[in-house]
């Protein structure tokens, strides 16, 4: 078995994401049982180290400070492959999101090694970590284990715990990194503003062609506002041109597993399921009782979601008022 973990921390603005603190407290939990360590690093321009990163079994956490606040994915992994200079007999960690996934395949391809995306589960069997995830839209779950000196992972956000047991000895390493080797320099990456990161809301309201009309998006956007929560879509309302594709959902779009999904006017086709079935309670909104969302769901409510959600809206802000 490997003598130690890497984990990769994803993060925005100088703060860790949520997923990748997921992704830690995974590698943390396999490292007890393994009697290993874990070493961390970061990468960018700015990082806020938190005293919560001070934790049991995570010898150290290197930040890899840059001149420029935005990389290419390749970069990234330049920096990875150049920080460590044997990579070999290491399993590398990531989040599932878009640049974990492109850091991840770019770093595989350079150690000729094996990768799992997407893993909701792992565990430990004679001395070998044992992936799990969903393969078919869902309908299959495919357990792994990876041959080699070294393997990655990506692991799905809101699959699993932060860490929870603290320590003192972790070292915090500040590695200056003057240059890349590049074919372009990344020079912005525009973000919606003011809205909820889909990869790591906790609560997504979703919308599909039952608000039958671009400007009944409003509605969604209202309740999410409401619920601090993300707009999210299916691949039709996309098509149609009526929102953007970085909130579509789906098997062409984001796997999200937020604790809470509503879906409003989807019917819940199976490349929509794909993408949100591991959501921790799923709320079903349709006129169409016999709508496959509908299987799927926890609570559902049939009707006329442009006369459900006003007052829907109207109840929740009623709460709030009260305070509740």
């Amino acid at each position: 078995m490997n003598n130690n973990f890497i984990v990769f921390l994803e993060q925005t603005d100088g703060k860790i994401t949520k997923s990748s603190y997921e992704v830690l407290g995974a590698a943390l939990d396999l490292s007890y049982k393994l009697n290993c360590s874990v070493e961390a690093i970061v990468i960018g321009k700015n990082f806020v180290f938190d005293e919560s990163l001070r934790l049991k079994n995570l010898l150290k956490i290197t930040h890899c400070k840059t001149s420029n606040k935005y990389l290419a994915p390749s970069e990234y992994a330049n920096i990875i492959s150049g920080h460590y200079s044997d990579l070999v007999n290491k399993d590398i960690f990531f989040a599932n999101s878009s640049l974990g996934k492109d850091i991840a395949a770019s770093l595989a391809a350079r150690l000729d090694t094996g990768i799992i995306t997407d893993c909701i589960e792992l565990s430990i069997e004679e001395d070998s970590i044992i992936a799990v995830r969903p393969i078919f839209s869902g309908k299959i779950l495919d357990k792994l284990k990876l041959k080699g000196e070294s393997r990655i992972f990506n692991l799905r956000a809101n699959n699993f715990s932060p860490p929870n047991k603290f320590g003192d000895k972790t070292e915090i390493i500040i590695k200056i990194i003057d240059s890349f080797i590049s074919d372009f320099q990344l020079l912005e990456i525009i973000k919606a503003s003011g809205k909820v990161d889909i990869s790591e809301a906790e609560i997504i309201v979703s919308g599909g062609r039952g608000l039958k009309d671009t400007s009944n998006f409003s509605l969604i956007e209202e309740l999410s506002k409401i619920l601090n929560g993300a707009v999210g879509a299916s691949r039709a309302v996309v098509d149609a041109g009526w929102r953007p594709h970085y909130e579509q959902i789906g098997q062409t779009g984001k796997t999200v597993s937020p604790n809470v999904y509503i879906a409003v006017g989807i019917s819940g086709a199976i490349q929509h399921l794909a993408g949100m079935n591991s959501s921790k309670y799923i709320v079903a909104i349709n006129k169409d009782a016999d709508a496959p969302i509908f299987k799927i769901a926890d609570y559902g409510i049939v009707g006329d979601a442009l006369e459900i959600l006003p007052k829907l809206i109207a109840e929740l802000k009623s709460l709030k008022l009260k305070g509740i």
